[in-house]
Formats: C-alpha cells, sequence, structure tokens
C-alpha cells in the first residue's frame, strides 16, 4: 500500500473540556477525567472531565428545573430553536466532522456524512411539534373524552463511539421536540464532539435542557437508575442494554434500546454476481471499519453465483484502504480502542484456526505511517459455515462472511437463528419471493434490492434482542411522550 499523499488536518478541540449542564461548565466534584486518544495514530487528544455519581446527581436536579420551562414553551417556538441548532451543525459540519475523526477513529469523509445526516434528523423532529397529538372518543351527548400527549421529564440518552456527533444532536431531537429536557453520556472513548456541540448549541436553550456529562461506562449506569430520570434511550451492545434495563426494574422506567445485530445479506441466483459482490460491501460498512449494529456481517450466497460473487468481492474490496481518518482521502479508518483491536485479530485467528477460508484481507497494515493506529485490513472469509463463531457472534470490527446456500428452508433457518434481529437486505429480481422472505426474516429493518441506507422518516429498531422501540420516525417522538386521557361530564 501507497503512503497517503494528503497531510490531515488538525481537529480544532472544543474550548471546554467540563462537564455542561444547568447550561453552564463544571469540573468534576470528584476530580475525575478521561483521556481521549486518535485510534489513528495512538496520540493522546485531550483530558476532559468524567462525571461521579455527584455530578449527576447535580445534572439531574438542573435538568429538571431546565425541564419545568421548556415544556411551557409553545411547540412551534420549541421547533424554531432545534431549527437553529441545526442551521448551526451546518455553518460547523466540517470542524465537528475533523474533529470525530481524530476522536472516534472514523474516515472524516464519513463524517462530514454524520454532520449533514445530524442537522436532517433535527430539522425532521423540529417539523414534527404539532404532530404530538391525542384524539377524541365518542361518549354520547353528555361527557367529552379525549387523549393528550405530554412530555416524560428528564431523559438519559447513552450513545456509543461510532457515530458521536451524529448520535449526540440526532438522538436529542425527539427528545426535545417532544418537551423534554435531555442528559447526553457521550461515548467515554469520543466525547470530544459531544462537548464542541455543547458548546454550541447549548446557548440556545434554558438551562438545564441540553446536558452533555461524559463518564465511564460503568458511572453512566448511575445515571441510568437515578430516580429522577424519566426514562433511558441507549444505542449500544446487548449487554449494555440488559444492564439499562436492570438499572431501571426498581421504578419500573420505560427504555428505548437500539442494541447489537448480526444481521444477514440474502442473495437470490437471480441477480448478476457483481451486483452482488457491490451490495456485500457496502453493507458492511468497511470505512468505518464495521463498527455498525446495522452492519450485514453475514452474506448468504446462493451456490449457483457463489464463486463469480467472490471473484468480484475479491477485486472491488480493494478500494478500502486504512488510512489516517483526517485524511479526505482515507476510505477506511482505525478500530476504536486497542482492546477492540485486539478482540477483532482474535476473531480473524478463531475463524482461519475454524477453517474459514481467507479471501481478503485478515492482516494488520504495514504501513510505517499507520503504525500508532488501531488499524485491520478489510478482511472476508468465504466457505463460511453456520456453526463457526465470525457467523454467529457480532464482532463490531471489519470482518465479513460469505456463505453459501441452496434450500431455502434452511436458508431462512440459518438467516433468524441468532439473537439478534435487526436489518436483513434481500436481494432478488422475483417481486413475489422478496415480499415472502422480507416476511420471514426477523428483523426489523429489510432491505430489498438495498443495503445499508437509513431513511429519515422510516421506523428503525430491532427485534428480539436487537432492541426495543423505533427510531428515525415519528414513532421516536411518541417514545418520549406519554398518554394521558381526560373525561369530562357535561352538567
Amino acid at each position: 500500500m501507497a503512503e497517503h499523499p494528503i497531510v490531515a488536518e488538525s481537529p480544532i478541540l472544543p474550548e471546554h473540556r467540563g462537564l455542561f449542564y444547568g447550561g453552564a461548565w463544571h469540573e468534576s466534584l470528584d476530580g475525575l477525567r478521561l483521556t481521549s486518544h486518535n485510534p489513528g495514530t495512538g496520540e493522546v487528544l485531550t483530558e476532559v472531565a468524567a462525571a461521579s455519581s455527584r455530578d449527576m446527581d447535580s445534572a439531574v436536579a438542573s435538568a429538571r428545573a431546565g425541564f419545568a420551562i421548556w415544556k411551557r414553551i409553545a411547540p412551534l417556538e420549541r421547533g424554531a430553536i432545534l431549527r437553529a441548532a441545526a442551521d448551526i451543525i451546518r455553518r460547523h459540519g466540517r470542524e465537528l466532522a475533523m474533529l470525530d475523526a481524530a476522536d472516534s477513529g472514523n474516515p472524516v469523509s464519513e463524517m462530514l456524512g454524520d454532520a449533514t445526516a445530524a442537522a436532517k434528523q433535527i430539522d425532521f423532529f423540529a417539523g414534527l411539534v404539532t404532530e404530538i397529538k391525542g384524539s377524541s372518543i365518542p361518549m354520547g351527548p353528555d361527557s367529552v373524552n379525549f387523549t393528550v400527549r405530554e412530555p416524560m421529564g428528564v431523559v438519559a440518552r447513552i450513545i456509543p463511539f461510532n457515530h458521536p456527533l451524529m448520535f449526540c444532536a440526532g438522538k436529542s431531537a425527539a427528545i426535545l421536540a417532544a418537551g423534554n429536557a435531555v442528559i447526553v453520556k457521550p461515548p467515554e472513548q469520543a466525547p470530544l464532539s459531544s462537548l464542541r456541540l455543547a458548546e454550541l448549541i447549548g446557548p440556545l436553550f434554558p438551562p438545564g435542557v441540553f446536558n452533555v456529562l461524559p463518564a465511564e461506562r460503568d458511572a453512566s449506569m448511575h445515571l441510568a437508575a437515578h430516580p429522577g430520570i424519566a426514562k433511558v434511550a441507549l444505542v449500544g451492545s446487548v449487554a449494555a442494554g440488559r444492564a439499562v434495563i436492570r438499572s431501571g426494574a426498581e421504578s419500573v422506567r420505560s427504555v428505548l434500546l437500539e442494541l447489537g445485530g448480526k444481521n444477514a445479506l440474502i442473495a437470490f441466483p437471480d441477480v448478476a454476481p457483481e451486483r452482488i459482490a457491490d451490495a456485500i460491501i457496502a453493507g458492511m460498512n468497511f470505512g468505518w471499519c464495521g463498527q455498525s449494529c446495522g452492519s450485514t456481517s453475514r452474506a448468504f450466497v446462493h451456490e449457483d453465483i457463489y464463486r463469480q460473487t467472490l471473484d468480484h468481492v475479491q477485486s472491488k474490496i480493494a478500494r478500502y484502504r486504512p488510512g489516517i481518518p483526517t485524511h479526505l482521502d482515507t476510505t477506511m479508518g482505525a478500530i476504536i480502542s486497542k482492546v477492540q483491536h485486539r478482540r477483532v485479530l482474535q476473531y480473524i485467528d478463531g475463524a482461519k484456526a475454524e477453517g474459514a477460508t481467507l479471501l481478503y484481507g485478515g492482516n494488520v497494515p504495514s504501513e510505517a505511517s499507520l503504525a500508532g493506529g488501531n488499524f485491520v485490513e478489510p478482511t472476508v472469509f468465504a466457505d463460511v459455515t453456520p456453526d463457526m463463531t465470525i457467523a454467529r457472534e457480532e464482532i463490531f470490527g471489519p470482518v465479513l462472511s460469505i456463505l453459501k446456500w441452496r434450500d431455502y428452508d434452511s436458508l431462512m433457518e440459518e438467516v433468524n437463528r441468532p439473537i439478534y434481529g435487526l436489518t436483513c437486505a434481500i436481494w432478488t429480481q422475483d417481486l413475489v419471493l422478496a415480499h415472502r422472505t422480507a416476511q420471514q426474516v426477523e428483523a426489523g429493518f429489510v432491505w430489498v434490492n438495498e443495503v445499508g441506507k437509513h431513511f429519515i422518516g422510516a421506523p428503525f429498531g430491532g427485534y428480539k434482542q436487537s432492541g426495543i422501540g423505533r427510531e428515525e420516525s415519528i414513532g421516536e417522538l411518541f417514545e418520549f411522550s406519554q398518554e394521558k386521557n381526560i373525561h369530562i361530564r357535561l352538567l
């Protein structure tokens, strides 16, 4: 691999690196700190304050005070404030994308798209503020019965490292549009864009409405269990989701969870192998090293087109080359941490030992300029069988399994075997077959002749242990409201 000719831009770090709550910046009451590293170079970017349980108590109190003000602001006025936040993100999109690239290891080219998506999500929910409606229920001439939807209170939003800015901004939009206050717990590995976002849009809201609390993973469970929190929303692993459910059990707190996936791509023999190869590569999200819960990491290819598809995958995947994340020409970034880097390499070694055929990659890049980072080549295994570890467990890394299938019923059994059920991609020109297969797959989000894309307004969420609830649609807005019935007897 040749050296990259473009010099990386230096990210602009947030001026404030404390805890943002109550409309102001605070140091940790217990002096806790987090160190933020650049996954692409290994260098230390900076240190930020980390919230302790005492900090979280103070933040929740401030957020409850902010909620009391925010819920009384007229919906259209809330929408206007949210649109102003979206405009700020657009103006600072390149700056925020560069910061995310340095802090999360994902290519700046991908993070530019995240900044755009975050602004669009905020605009979408800003436009729905008058749709938080109730309904009337006929009860006869002597009474009036109707429902209203009201905000819930303070919502804790716990977000992961793969889309820090997009999740901090976009996943706060429905919460705020519905009239709630939000406390965002950014990823401990990549908190910087959330802090910069607080600098940029925090002053738009009444104090206590939008809050950002970096914290260690274990400490965030104190926030999830706090009696002043009305709801917890998490994007993360199944293990994290279970922990959030346990933390809220005592207070019977509702949750919104988007969790892991071991997603399938199903290729029928009536689609050209070259198109299938493009879909397989695109669905794996190699740009951010497969670190996406929606990645179609299991590709089931019919035996009639199997070998041709492998040939095309092998020739096409070379466009993904690990590189410094802040280089504009980088097509594939770095793994978030050294711990996860070792874990991915262990899965690769395990797949070789279990007899999978290494079709491409599987190594740490040899370029001297990448020596300090957590890089792994895009890796593809062929001749994978369903019993192999890489076909059963979520790796959260750039490791793709390609499986051959012949019998439809056996195929569907294997597609639905994992505990996960987030996404599935079906490729066929047979409309009847596409519909029948879409009905049988146990997944909450299904593409037909498409892969990887999200569509604003289309509900996204999982079956089984891939989550609870739906996001990215009006349903997410309703997730952060509660329904009240009002009955009036006419005297």
